[in-house]
């Protein structure tokens, strides 16, 4: 049977077309009348291995249809198996049929030929579509983060498609035989030349997807910026605008606002508030030292989480304490009005106790040219010969 088709490839070019076809034709009759058994075999099995790569497909889309989250787990690997071509399934069953048929050797080789542009085309739509699925994925916990990238969703798209199809026919072109090294260094070359061109551009859109993938904070979120505080509006490519509490809205660049460092002030589970307080020198020890506990009472009774209070030194008008509580809330506003309350309460429990808080005093004495005290100025008097100089 190979003689036959040495023999018609020896009288190619004394035969005309017409005639060529039909000595292949003959040819390839001559190959089936030889091994049919093996063809039949082997295109049974391709036919089981196109089908079950059909049951894949169907898999997949019922797994898209099923699962209720477009970007679960689930989801991604349906859409991936949904995307198997019907060409990749078909070169599959022929690549098949070709090893265990024994076709003939330039039959085969083109079978072979293809299926590796085939499969590694394949695999190319695989990937790509697993890597933007991964992405997908993982903003799925923030719609603020989905909008963001949304709009960055057409960049990422070209630049996936581009890299990895780009990877597809370097394979390609290296299973083929052909020479790869100078294609590597232009591609490698030609993409150092756009880097630089659009470094900032690249940076702050690389720096858009950091936040929205180590989700630093998100859209409505209050965060503490070096001098700024304020609201998160919209996480943009470029900048991240803030509408800050004194009303004006902050456009602070992303790549800038990710090199510093940021307080999420929405992630708090609870706030710390701190309280000075002085008590004039004149309290006596006994009720100084029940100060604390007294605090412990007033802040717990108003639903804060008291955390410590005590004497924390002599200052220069006051014996000064200091307390501290936790409101377990992330809400300024309802952690301002705690305070307010515990700051009345304690007011109020001070002046049941007798306690006196001190404000600043000074006395000054005057005096003569001479040294003399001029009034007013402490008079003192004498108890007894003996004894010590009493002021009043």
């Amino acid at each position: 049977m190979l003689d036959l088709f040495a023999a018609a490839a020896a009288a190619k070019p004394r035969l005309s077309i017409p005639q060529h076809i039909g000595e292949l034709w003959r040819a390839t009759i001559a190959w089936f009348g030889d091994h049919w058994v093996q063809t039949v075999i082997a295109l049974a099995a391709g036919a089981v291995v196109y089908l079950l790569l059909e049951a894949m497909r169907y898999i997949g889309r019922r797994l898209c249809e099923r699962v209720e989250d477009e970007l679960s787990v689930r989801a991604i690997i349906g859409r991936v198996l949904v995307r198997t071509r019907k060409w990749f399934m078909v070169i599959v069953a022929a690549r098949l049929v070709s090893e265990f048929a024994a076709t003939p050797p330039t039959l085969h080789r083109t079978i072979v030929f293809i299926f590796t542009i085939t499969t590694v085309l394949q695999v190319a739509i695989w990937v790509r579509e697993v890597i933007l699925g991964i992405i997908e994925y993982r903003t799925q916990s923030s719609e603020h983060s989905a909008e963001t990238l949304g709009s960055a969703m057409t960049l990422i798209r070209i630049a996936v498609t581009a890299g990895v199809f780009a990877i597809a026919l370097i394979v390609v072109l290296d299973n083929l035989g052909v020479s790869v090294t100078g294609l590597v260094a232009g591609l490698g070359i030609g993409g150092i030349a756009i880097g630089l061109a659009a470094q900032d551009i690249f940076k702050e859109l690389f720096a858009a997807l950091a936040i929205i993938f180590d989700k630093p904070f998100r859209k409505g979120d209050s965060i503490q910026y070096d001098t700024t505080s304020g609201t998160v509006e919209k996480i943009g490519l470029k900048t991240t605008r803030v509408r800050a509490i004194t009303g004006e809205e902050k456009i602070i660049s992303n790549s800038l606002l990710l090199d510093r460092e940021i307080s999420n002030m929405t992630r708090l589970e609870r706030r710390r508030i701190k309280f000075p307080i002085g008590v004039i020198y004149q309290t006596p020890p006994e009720v100084a030292a029940r100060i604390p506990e007294m605090l412990r009472e007033v802040i717990e009774a108003n639903g804060a989480e008291f955390v410590r209070a005590g004497f924390i030194g002599f200052g220069a008008s006051s014996l000064d304490y200091e307390v501290e509580f936790d409101v377990l809330s992330p809400d300024w506003d309802e952690v301002y009005a705690k305070r307010h309350a515990v700051g009345v309460a304690i007011l109020a429990r001070s002046n049941a106790e007798g306690l006196e808080f001190a404000y600043p005093t000074q006395t000054s004495f005057t005096a003569a040219p001479d040294g003399e005290l001029v009034l007013p100025y402490p008079e003192v008097r004498m108890l007894a010969p003996d004894a010590e100089p009493e002021a009043s």
